[in-house]
Formats: C-alpha cells, structure tokens, sequence
C-alpha cells in the first residue's frame, strides 16, 4: 500500500472544498470523489462519468461522523452494522436528511451511505471535514478501477487529482443493504456476506423487489469490459471458445486443455476473495490484449461467490451477449 504525502492529502481536500474531482483509494475500488454539498461539484463528477442524473451515488463518511447529517429515523440495526462493519465495505440505504441533494440521491428519498476502511480514504475524509460522494472512478458501467493507473487510462484530464494509495484490497464494490424501511434489504452483494450481516442484525435479510431504492451499480448491465464477454458454464466452456469468432481471452478455472484453441488463457484463483480482489484488473488486461471476446467459466454457487457472480452477470449483460454466447 503506498504512502501518499500529507501535502498531497492537503491538497485533495482543498481541490474538493473548491468545488473540484478526486480520485482516491478505497478498499473496494478506486472511488471519483466531490463535495457531496455542492451540486456544482456534483455535476462535474456525473458528467465525468457519463453517469445518469437519476442513478445515485454513495456518500464517504469518515470514522465517527454523526449520522444524522445525512439520514434521519435511523433504525438501531442500522447503528449496530455501522458499530460492527465501518470502517469497511458495507453500504448503508437510509431514509435521507433534510438539505440532502437530489443529485446524492438520484432524487429519491434514500440515501447510501459508508464509512471506508482505507487509510489514505480516511485521511482525505478528515481533511476535507465533510462526505464525499464517490462512484466508481470510471466511465459509467464499465470496469471499476482498482488501481491509480487505472484511474488515469479511463479518466486522465476528467480528474483534478489522483491519490495513488496502491491496489484495491477487496477489488469489488461495497455490500449494498436498505434500511430505509427498518427491515434489511440486500440490494447488492459484495465482500460483507448476507451470514454476516445476520449474524449482527439478529434478523434475516430480504432480497431486493421491484419497490426497492435504486442503488449504484445495480443496473442489469453494468462493469462491462469494452469489448464483449460471456459466461460459460463448465460443461460448455470449451466449445463456447472453440466457436468463437475471432482472437479469444479466456478466465477459467482449470488449465488449459491442447485443443483449447485460446489466444491468452489465466487460471483464476481458486478462492473468492483472491477472485474478486483480481477479477477487475484481469479484464482490464484482457481489454489491452487485442481479442475480440473475453470467455469466463461461470464461477462456483455459494455465499462466498454472490459479489463475483453479481459482477461477472452485470459485466454479460453490459456486452449484450447471454450465458454459453446466446
């Protein structure tokens, strides 16, 4: 993990306070950080990204910060999630604060919120001296970054500053849980599981209706590479790439067979944590390869797997091509 100066965090807040982008490290992915306050900020973080007005975005909160800031009828599990998992990845879905923007909220009456457990996160958070809304720090529904590096290939000139705080420890994005109706609701899975979060809630969790906020990144597509990619499942992974047209970039889990006719071929890490923390970087590299279809075993079904697999479904979909290349 790099060490960025203080000099470099006092200037990130000043950029920030000054109504400016930027770009840090969170534990999850890099996040495009504004003033969560200052709409005009606001605009220039969504037109960065290419991102709908309507799709809101989360709010940073440092270490301790008085929730009521932001939310208000704040349910008491949702204070025992936020004793229990911040600093770390776990979004919280509250009903808002007066004075909240629409532009936080994608004009609902909800809004997310997390503590972050990255230090250069946290350190940015206490100079600043207020939340940051950080999406993804790249174009709207592509890969997330996990690197500075990646950062400046997708953004570049779009960001008054990048902090290089080193790769992502988690690599996917954060656990997205409502509490908005006092009852927890996951709206997105991610390194925090569902066991977890019941085993502190004392109460089961619900799955997402049709009735529940929107939230960032759960479009049906979303964190596509730029050039297509479909799911295989096991049976089917060797013909999915034996009927491919063109150069193919396959994720797998087993090595590859002789007859596997696959320009590049990585072995994936056979658990979900090291999965997830190099699943983003590998279909960034697998994007810079010149193939025309990147091909991945669909992983394992399991708890441990449900951030991968929400990932790696939205990733299928942003492509436009279904399960085994339908």
């Amino acid at each position: 993990m790099s060490l960025v100066p203080d000099s470099e965090i006092a200037r990130a807040a000043a950029i920030l306070r000054a109504g400016g982008l930027v770009a840090f490290p969170t534990e999850t992915v890099y996040g495009l950080g504004a003033d969560a306050s200052n709409p005009i900020a606001l605009g220039r973080m969504f037109s960065a990204k290419g991102r709908p007005s309507d799709h809101p975005v989360i709010v940073h909160l440092q270490a301790g910060e008085d929730l009521t800031r932001w939310a208000h009828n704040i349910p008491v599990v949702a204070q025992q999630l936020a004793d229990h998992f911040w600093p770390g990845p776990l979004t919280l879905v509250l009903r808002r604060a007066a004075g909240v923007l629409d532009a936080v909220t994608g004009g609902q009456e909800t809004v997310g919120l997390r503590t972050p457990s990255h230090p250069t996160a946290q350190r940015l958070l206490k100079a600043f001296g207020g939340g940051i809304a950080a999406p993804s720090a790249n174009r709207f529904g592509r890969v997330s970054p996990t690197t500075a590096q990646h950062v400046r290939e997708e953004l570049a000139d779009a960001v008054d500053l990048i902090l290089d705080g080193g790769p992502c420890a988690v690599g996917i994005e954060s656990t997205i849980l409502d509490l908005s109706t006092g009852a927890p609701v996951l709206l997105r899975p991610g390194r925090i599981g569902v066991a977890e979060i019941e085993s502190v809630a004392g109460r089961a969790v619900l799955r997402a209706t049709s009735a529940s906020p929107r939230a960032s990144g759960t479009l049906a597509a979303h964190y596509a590479p730029k050039i297509p990619l479909v799911l295989a499942s096991p049976s089917n992974l060797e013909r999915t790439v034996r009927d491919a047209d063109g150069p193919v970039a396959v994720l797998a889990r087993r090595i590859q067979p002789a007859e596997a006719r696959a320009a590049l071929w990585q072995v994936a890490a056979s658990d979900a944590r090291t999965y997830a923390h190099d699943l983003y970087a590998v279909l960034r590299a697998f994007e810079r390869s010149g193939c025309a279809l990147i091909v991945v075993e669909a992983p394992p079904v399991g708890a441990d797997w449900d951030g991968v697999r929400d990932r790696l479904t939205r990733a299928a979909a942003g492509s436009g091509i279904g399960p085994d290349g339908s």
